[in-house]
């Protein structure tokens, strides 16, 4: 049996899968080919909302193993989302996509409060929504802040964006014997501490049951492919 097709979905991209090959920062061309993507499969009627990591600018928690205060680190790591979230609106925007930025920290002069039923209608209307900020707390992940928005916004899934085609029994670089794995339960990621998202992220997609498909961002038409049900990448949920 195939995966079935998405209507509503929580995209999640790491903040480094913007940085291209240059490794920091943000590179226009990848944010080119990721926007022509998305605005493939909402031309097609998919509700799209986004959330993106901050680290190709800044690690609140390499820097708090450095001597920062966790707290400060944090919340400049939450800063951090939310330049990516306004150069991805710019990008998609100069596609002809209309987009919403919603912050979980207030920024009235760049961006709209997050506010979970102004989100559901920007969404029926057709807009992608990027929600930047995290959860606007500290100790919390922007893995962990998908998880929650995509409960909110009653997303049929989270489709995790990285650099590998999936989750492998091992770090395929280092490991040659290191396989694939497509399915995964919920259990198996927590108790093999498989590198899908942190722990806390993983509980709350248990708690609800909302299921994870981790893909290869960077070949060109995964994003459509996965969420019209093509069986890549790995996907966790509850034990069938």
């Amino acid at each position: 049996m195939g995966r079935q097709s998405y209507t509503r979905v929580l995209l999640k991209l790491s903040g480094e899968s913007l940085a291209g090959d240059q490794g920091y920062g943000i590179d226009p061309l990848v944010l080119g080919t990721i926007a022509s993507e998305i605005k493939e499969v909402v031309n097609s009627g998919v509700q799209l909302a986004l959330v993106i990591g901050g680290g190709n600018i800044f690690r609140g928690l390499a820097a708090s193993s450095k001597g920062m205060d966790r707290t400060s680190a944090d919340h400049m790591g939450m800063l951090a989302t939310v330049i990516n979230s306004l150069a991805l609106q710019d990008a998609l925007e100069k596609q002809g996509v209309s987009t919403r930025v919603q912050s979980a920290i207030a920024m009235q002069e760049v961006a709209e409060p997050y506010i979970r039923r102004r989100a559901m209608r920007h969404l029926e209307k057709g807009r992608v929504v990027i929600f930047g900020a995290g959860t606007g707390n500290p100790y919390f992940t922007t893995d962990t802040a998908a998880s929650l928005r995509a409960m909110e916004i009653n997303a049929e899934v989270i489709l995790k964006g990285t650099k590998v085609d999936g989750v492998y029994s091992a770090d395929p670089k280092k490991d040659p014997t290191a396989v694939k794995i497509s399915k995964l339960s919920y259990i198996d990621v927590l108790k093999k501490g498989l590198q899908v998202m942190d722990a806390t992220a993983i509980s709350l997609c248990m708690d609800n049951n909302l299921p994870i498909i981790v893909f290869d961002l960077t070949t060109k038409g995964n994003i459509r492919k996965v969420i019209f049900g093509e069986e890549i990448g790995t996907i966790v949920q509850g034990e069938s």
